[in-house]
């Protein structure tokens, strides 16, 4: 489903890379001494040689025996590896945190290392700095802090950000991720804590796309939060009001995104997990002024349409089938949204037709079920995509998504709903009476506990036939008589913007001219 993606990205991080044995280029330092050591950029930790440790007077300040590089590497190997020996049989969520304080102390201690084990081992800590683990840090960030990373912009930092900014130390930085912690995956508002967001997603950047860290910066704007829980928390580390709202939440980030554009005018800014009603209102007010990108909106509807139309392909029929199916999406979120709006846009130029004939195909729900024109306090953001009752026959404004599967009998079921568990096990034997010989169930929701469904759920229910995808990473299924179903992530952290392929902000006919040049 991904050859565009491994195409564009195999020479850069599925191939082994080793060790250089070149001679490096030289670095200025003005730091000397225990200053460079509690310095996560400069610190070799034992990796110092004698001349260097003269040098900056770090001679005395160490142990006397030099450990290379290759040495280190294989002892942290060596202890992340007796971490997971040590573990076994303890429970996921204990497991998961204790992995990611092992990589996060060195990541505190030794950049160049951390990254270097990270490009090495992509598969195996993708899921660890990244989600699903990513989830569980951001409930418990406030008790795992430990040392600052990225910026933090709040509402008490109005009139101060233009010169707040200059207190980032890199003269030059290419990409900032920034969140409010609004909608945090599938966890909801979770404040200040959402830094883990950014800090994870910038990880991998680093490490699969090759960007330089010393030009990524994590940014955590703190508006407030409306979590109770968080607000009666005596660790959290955010502002204790209830978010802002209106004027006042845009005049914030309005300042911020000034402030960084005059600092850094090339640098992109993606806005990450903010809720419905701002990742469309600040993709709007900012994409003609700023480089910017909304992860929620485009990253996962880019993704979303390239699993969509592999899954076209896949059923054995022609790209230009893609207008026949029936798809539909569970969540009607900024996530479930873009995508269908993305989608559409396809469907569109695929067919020849307008964007409202193409949209006849596509059914959405959320919380209260199916969205027609006839609900009442009908959100404008879905109102574009809401049904007339003379298209649904058999249905109703608010039918249930069992009802809605039985009846339409949809060639793809997606979900961005965050609700873990909604593609239970009616609905899902009921995607056996597809119309498509092989339909597809995408189960996107972060993190895994969110998940609508798991692989192995949707392969015993579903029947063994179907393309299955998910946010989250599943392992494959085991099918009996040598036989695998097989699991395909569609996480939007395949879309690295700037760098590489960014489906997202091209256009349709763009999109599927590239679509389709390389068979994707």
């Amino acid at each position: 489903m991904w050859k565009l993606a491994r195409l564009v990205a195999a020479s850069n991080f599925r191939r082994a890379r080793p060790f250089s044995t070149a001679i490096p280029l030289p670095c200025i330092v003005h730091k000397r001494g225990a200053d460079i050591l509690h310095d996560p950029w400069f610190n070799k930790d034992t990796g110092f040689p004698l001349t260097e440790r003269d040098r900056l007077g770090l001679r005395g300040l160490l142990p006397p025996r030099v450990i290379s590089f290759q040495q280190q590497y294989a002892r942290f190997m060596e202890s992340y590896r007796s971490l997971e020996r040590n573990t076994m049989g303890q429970p996921e969520g204990v497991v998961s945190l204790a992995k990611w304080r092992i990589l996060n102390r060195l990541h505190d201690r030794n950049e160049t290392l951390y990254y270097r084990v990270l490009i090495d081992n992509i598969k195996d800590f993708a899921p660890v700095i990244y989600t699903p683990t990513v989830g569980l840090v951001c409930q418990n960030y406030s008790g795992l802090f430990r040392r600052p990373r990225g910026m933090y912009f709040s509402a008490k930092d109005k009139g101060e950000m233009m010169s707040m900014i200059y207190n980032w130390p890199a003269h030059q930085v290419d990409m900032i991720v920034i969140t409010d912690g609004s909608r945090i995956l599938g966890l909801g508002d979770l404040g200040v804590q959402g830094i883990g967001i950014p800090i994870g997603k910038l990880d991998m950047y680093v490490a699969a796309a090759g960007i330089n860290p010393q030009r990524v910066l994590p940014i955590m704007l703190d508006v407030g939060t409306n979590n109770k829980k968080l607000l009666e928390d005596p660790l959290y580390l955010g502002l204790r009001q209830p978010r802002l709202e209106g004027a006042e939440y845009l005049a914030i980030v309005d300042e911020f995104m000034e402030a960084v554009h005059t600092r850094w005018p090339k640098a992109i800014v993606q806005f990450e997990d903010f809720q419905a009603k701002w990742a469309f209102e600040t993709l709007e007010r900012y994409r003609g002024r700023f480089c910017m990108f909304n992860d929620d909106v485009q990253g996962t509807a880019g993704v979303a349409l390239a699993g969509l139309l592999g899954t076209v392909r896949a059923q054995g029929r022609p790209l230009s089938d893609f207008s026949n199916q029936k798809i539909v999406v569970v969540g009607a979120g900024s996530a479930g949204l873009g995508v269908l709006k993305m989608a559409v846009q396809a469907v569109s130029r695929m067919s020849g037709n307008n964007e409202t004939s193409a949209k006849k195909q596509f059914f959405v729900l959320d919380k209260d079920g199916l969205i027609t024109k006839a609900r009442k306090n009908l959100d404008p953001a879905a109102a574009p995509f809401a049904k007339e009752l003379a298209d649904v026959e058999g249905l109703r404004e608010g039918s249930s998504l069992i009802e809605v599967v039985k009846t339409l009998k949809p060639h793809v079921l997606l979900g961005l709903s965050g609700v873990g568990g909604i593609f239970n096990e009616e609905v899902l034997k009921a995607m056996r009476g597809s119309d498509s010989p092989r339909p597809a169930i995408f189960a996107m929701s972060n993190p895994t506990m969110n998940a609508e469904c798991t692989a192995a759920d949707a392969f015993k229910h579903a029947g063994d036939n179907i393309v299955f995808a998910s946010g989250s990473p599943f392992e494959n299924v085991d099918l009996g008589n040598g036989r695998v179903g097989h699991v395909n992530q569609a996480n939007n952290m395949y879309l690295f913007p700037g760098y590489g392929l960014l489906f997202t902000d091209v256009s349709a006919m763009r999109m599927l001219e590239i679509l389709e040049v390389y068979n994707f």
